[in-house]
C-alpha cells in the first residue's frame, strides 16, 4: 500500500507501516479530519444561525404588516328575525374569501365565527344541540360560547367575528384572532 507522503503520522505516533492493519485500510489523518470537522461544523452553525435569523425576521415583518392593515369595515349580516333559534347562517367577512358562520344560541344571544377550522382550514360545522362545532376532516370540536378547542388536533380558537345590532339587524364589525 502506497502511502502519500504529506500525511503525518497516525495518533500514536508510530509509523504507519507498524500501525494495526485497520489503521492501514483507513489511513485518516487525525488532524486533518478534526480541522475539517470543525470547519464544517462551524459553517453549518453560522448558517444554521443565519437561516433561525431570517425566520424571525420574516415573521417579525409578517407581523407588523398584519398590524398596519387597517380594520374591515361594518358589513350588514342579516335581520335579527331572519335568523331562528338553534340556526346557523353562513356569510362572508371581512372579504369574499373569508367564510364565516353566525350562530343564534338563544333569542338575544347571537354567535359569529370564522368557518374555517384552525388546524387545517376545513369548514366547520354547527351542533347547537351539544353547544359545539365540529371539524368533520381531522374529527376537531370547538366550544360554540366561545370557539376555544375542546377536543382533536386544533390548538387554537376559532377567529371570531364581532356583532352589532342596529336596528334589528346583526352588523359585523370587526375579527377578534386570538391564540388562547
Amino acid at each position: 500500500m502506497n502511502i502519500p507522503s504529506n500525511r503525518s503520522t497516525a495518533p500514536n505516533g508510530r509509523p504507519l507501516e507498524i500501525q494495526p492493519k485497520w489503521r492501514q485500510d483507513f489511513p485518516i489523518d487525525v488532524a486533518d479530519d478534526e480541522l475539517g470537522a470543525r470547519r464544517e461544523f462551524t459553517k453549518f452553525a453560522v448558517l444554521v444561525s443565519f437561516a433561525f435569523v431570517v425566520g424571525q425576521c420574516w415573521i417579525a415583518l409578517k407581523s407588523w404588516l398584519r398590524r398596519r392593515k387597517p380594520t374591515p369595515g361594518s358589513q350588514r349580516i342579516a335581520a335579527i328575525d331572519d335568523v331562528a333559534v338553534g340556526a346557523a347562517m353562513l356569510f362572508h367577512y371581512p372579504t369574499e374569501n373569508d367564510p364565516c358562520l353566525l350562530l343564534r344560541a338563544a333569542t338575544g344571544t347571537f354567535f359569529a365565527y370564522s368557518n374555517q377550522c384552525t388546524h387545517l382550514m376545513c369548514a366547520v360545522r354547527p351542533e347547537m344541540d351539544q353547544s359545539r362545532l365540529h371539524c368533520p376532516c381531522h374529527a376537531g370540536y370547538f366550544d360554540l360560547a366561545t370557539g376555544r378547542p375542546i377536543a382533536g388536533p386544533p390548538r387554537r380558537p376559532l377567529p371570531r367575528i364581532v356583532l352589532e345590532v342596529r336596528a334589528g339587524s346583526l352588523y359585523a364589525v370587526g375579527v377578534e384572532r386570538r391564540t388562547i
